[in-house]
This record gives structure tokens, sequence and C-alpha cells, in this order.
């Protein structure tokens, strides 16, 4: 049985165009998303801290 997406010369066009756009996807958006990522991860960082200070005052008085 013949795969629908294939073109004639047996390659599979629709996995190769979704592979390219995912790489220049990722060509323009891929520093963004790893800068939301570090971001995200130094708010709850000092989320956490702010937290703990809270809690060690509260503590102490």
């Amino acid at each position: 049985m013949k795969h629908l997406n294939k073109d004639p010369d047996g390659s599979d066009s629709s996995v190769q165009r979704i592979r390219v756009k995912i790489r220049d996807w990722m060509k323009r958006n891929g520093r963004a998303v790893h800068d939301q990522m570090i971001r995200g991860a130094s708010y709850s960082l000092g989320s956490g801290a702010v937290s703990l200070l809270i809690v060690w005052f509260e503590a102490r008085h």
C-alpha cells in the first residue's frame, strides 16, 4: 500500500516541511524561549527566597 503523503520520488514531503518549519521557528524563537525559561526560574527562586525570609522573620518575632 502506498503512503498518501509521499511524493512520487518516495520522499515524505509533509514530514520534511514540518521539520523545516520547526527548525525555522526555533531559529526565530529559540532564544526567546530560553530567555523566558531563565526568567521564570529566577522569579521562582526570588519568590522562594522572599518567602523564606518572611518565615524566618516571623519565627524570630
